[in-house]
């Protein structure tokens, strides 16, 4: 018998239902996102170097949230198409076998990174005078991340079955409550960078207790469980061929930024800072597209897993319209008031001379971001891992990496600003190529 939200994905307008799987996980990620600008604006009143340590600190999150999409992602895909052909039991393996993967695999990345923390935050670009409010930061943040992972899991397993309203009320719970406890801990009780890091680890794990007690209920379509739990080669392959390009993903988010920071840090702490901020601002733009593709990806996958090849064909073709208007209003009101909304969150003269341009520079081929990873998502919810993770990786990986390698030898710190809108225009061109690929494979299906 279906399930409402199974109906969205098999029945109806299509435009409609990618609205109802997508508007909520669209919240939840624009809500992700501003976890990291709330703490950039309220750290702001510290002084730049804080900025510049909050920044710094940023990419190693990249990290545990491929961690999470690496399990929740794979399974998601996974689960999608074995709700498409009715195999409930194995749904309800996977998503057990993913939950626990995910938290034993965070537990011990942490380890690791408290392992390696110096060398890890000079990587990724403390100097001298940004470290030690960087190891403040840090200490506390690793340990919500690894909240942060496994509640990326769930999130996903949970929109796997079209239950994205979960994730909306966890992640808007969990914003809200960062927001609150921020400035009271960063200012009133003087606990610096270190407040800031503290109100995000409680934020975490209250939002981790409303994923529990939503799997607990017992209504949802698929069930997690020590019972369930049946780790097998076939589930981890399955997980793991679609979860790894995502991983893939988040991990080259991590080290472009990184290098990003690490190269900007020749220049001052303040052109760290400013690339810091600069990189929030976009991640709310591109989070609001991998929200929309959150409720893009069930339905593709079950489509496909259904054989219903002109249902998704629609969705494909009502997906970039819509992230493609979003991406294009996006960057004119990043042109318009780049100015303003970077004055929010430093006075620093130098910090905004760099930060303005850069802004603008790292949008000005925004408008090809949706049609990007609709075909990345298309390809990995298709089970398609090969295309899907070379897509997904191309942007901020195998093209960006020698961009921001070699450009700023060239172009100085302008190498730096103009340097994802280089790799932007490479990774569309590839995108395209595939884009026809595929839709010549589905027409020929029908």
């Amino acid at each position: 018998m279906k399930t409402n939200r199974m109906q969205l994905m098999s029945e109806g307008d299509v435009s409609k239902s990618l609205f109802k799987l997508g508007i909520p996980m669209v919240v939840s990620m624009l809500v992700t996102a501003l976890y990291n600008v709330v703490d950039t604006y309220f750290v702001s009143g510290l002084g730049t170097q804080q900025v510049a340590a909050v920044s710094v600190a940023f990419p190693i999150s990249f990290i545990f949230s491929g961690i999470g999409l690496t399990f929740g992602v794979g399974a998601g895909s996974y689960i999608s198409r074995l709700l498409g052909k009715q195999d409930m039991e194995k749904a309800h393996q996977v998503a057990s076998t993913a939950m626990f993967s995910s938290v034993l695999t965070s537990i011990i990345a942490a380890g690791i990174i408290y392992a390696m923390l110096t060398p890890v935050l000079t990587f990724m670009g403390a100097t001298e005078t940004i470290m030690p409010f960087a190891k403040k930061y840090a200490v506390i943040f690793i340990i919500s991340t690894v909240f942060s992972a496994v509640n990326v899991t769930s999130g996903n397993l949970a929109v796997s079955q079209g239950a994205s309203n979960i994730s909306l009320t966890a992640m808007l719970t969990g914003a809200i409550l960062n927001m609150v406890l921020d400035p009271i801990l960063i200012y009133p009780f003087h606990l610096g960078v270190e407040g800031a890091a503290i109100a995000t680890l409680i934020s975490q794990i209250v939002t981790l207790g409303i994923y529990i007690r939503f799997f607990a209920a017992g209504k949802t379509a698929i069930k997690i469980g020590m019972s369930y739990f049946k780790p097998s080669r076939e589930t981890y392959s399955e997980m793991i061929k679609i979860g790894i390009s995502t991983l893939l993903l988040q991990l080259f988010q991590s080290l472009s930024m990184s290098l990003i920071s690490n190269t900007a840090s020749h220049y001052g702490d303040e052109a760290v800072a400013a690339m810091g901020i600069v990189l929030r601002i976009v991640t709310i733009g591109a989070n609001v597209v991998f929200g929309y593709m959150k409720g893009f990806q069930p339905m593709a996958g079950f489509n496909y897993g259904a054989k219903n090849y002109p249902r998704l064909l629609t969705a494909i073709k009502s997906c970039i319209k819509w992230t493609t208007g979003f991406c294009i209003i996006f960057t004119m009101i990043i042109f318009l008031f780049a100015s303003p909304l970077l004055s929010l969150f430093s006075n620093d003269v130098r910090v905004l001379e760099i930060a303005v341009p850069a802004l603008r520079a790292n949008t000005i081929m925004f408008f090809t971001f949706g049609l990007q990873f609709t075909y990345s998502t298309l390809y990995l919810a298709m089970g398609k891992a090969l295309v899907g993770g070379i897509l997904n990786v191309c942007r901020q990986g195998i093209l960006f990496i020698p961009v921001i390698m070699v450009l700023p030898t060239i172009w100085g710190m302008n190498g730096v600003i103009y340097s994802q809108a280089v790799a932007d225009l490479l990774t569309t061109f590839v995108t395209i190529y595939f884009a026809f690929k595929i839709h010549n494979q589905l027409k020929q299906a029908i």
